[in-house]
């Protein structure tokens, strides 16, 4: 599957509907941000088949918050400055 699928097919894209838009993207079917799975992923030394392991998550759903990461780098960094204030 290339970035754009998986991005589609696991990331809840109705982006409006969260406080901090893009910045508060969610896996769709799991509800978890993107923004704490890249947090996390930085936390444990980019280890993806940890993270997908720790948040129960398939690889694939983990690589498309990587994809949607990669295009909305600047509002999903922003957020987890704001959380580490």
């Amino acid at each position: 599957m290339n970035e754009q699928q998986l991005i589609e097919q696991y990331i809840d894209l109705d982006t409006a509907r969260y406080p901090g838009g893009r910045a508060d993207a969610r896996l769709r079917g799991y509800g978890v941000p993107v923004w704490a799975l890249i947090g996390q992923l930085r936390a444990i030394g980019g280890d993806i088949d940890q993270l997908a392991k720790d948040y129960e998550l398939p690889r694939e759903a983990v690589e498309a918050a990587l994809a949607y990461y990669r295009r909305n780098k600047a509002y999903i960094d922003a957020r987890l400055l704001l959380n580490s204030a």
